[in-house]
């Protein structure tokens, strides 16, 4: 039997300054940074990361889920709008805004691997067929184009070390305009 142990003060803060450290160095550099970084950003030696998140794939995952969760209530907040399209044309470059802000966010948002990124992408797919109601999406988008478009946008702006928000804003208002019929 398997027996919870509180964690002490010290090591529940190393923790958490590891979680804000490793926060903040995805945002600022996207998910290419190191353990060593990490540690080091946060005042601690790597053993302290490593207690907490035994594999770096462990570290990414836990900063993209508290990230997603986010972007999924704003995408769920969307949903719910009165006006789909409406909610759809404002999400959209919102969404660009915060990846332009936010390298591990961003670099997260592509990756099908992960869990929250695929669910979210879903998310925005309902988000896409609440909108066609209107008239204003095409009728034949659907989560692939999502994929596609959204994402491949989004990867591409990375990959070219795009960080200027005024471009990730004309590219989403591109986005809007290939959706539409």
């Amino acid at each position: 039997m398997t027996v919870n142990v509180p964690r002490r003060a010290d090591a529940l803060r190393n923790h958490e300054r590891v979680v804000a450290a490793a926060r903040e160095l995805f945002a600022e550099h996207g998910l290419d940074v190191t353990v060593p970084q990490v540690a080091e950003r946060a005042g601690v030696g790597r053993a302290t990361v490593y207690r907490s998140f035994p594999t770096k794939e462990e570290l990414v995952l836990a900063i993209a889920r508290e990230n997603f969760r986010s972007l999924e209530d704003r995408t769920l907040a969307a949903l719910a709008a009165d006006d789909a399209y409406r909610g759809f044309a404002d999400y959209v470059p919102d969404l660009l805004d915060r990846l332009a802000r936010d390298r591990g966010l961003a670099a997260a948002f592509f990756e099908a691997r992960l869990v929250p990124a695929a669910k979210l992408v879903d998310l925005i797919g309902r988000l896409v067929e609440a909108a066609k109601v209107s008239g204003l999406i095409r009728q034949d988008v659907g989560v692939l184009d999502v994929r596609v478009v959204l994402c491949g946008v989004v990867r591409q702006l990375i990959v070219l070390d795009e960080r200027d928000p005024a471009v990730w804003r004309r590219y989403a208002d591109i986005i809007l305009a290939a959706f539409r019929p």
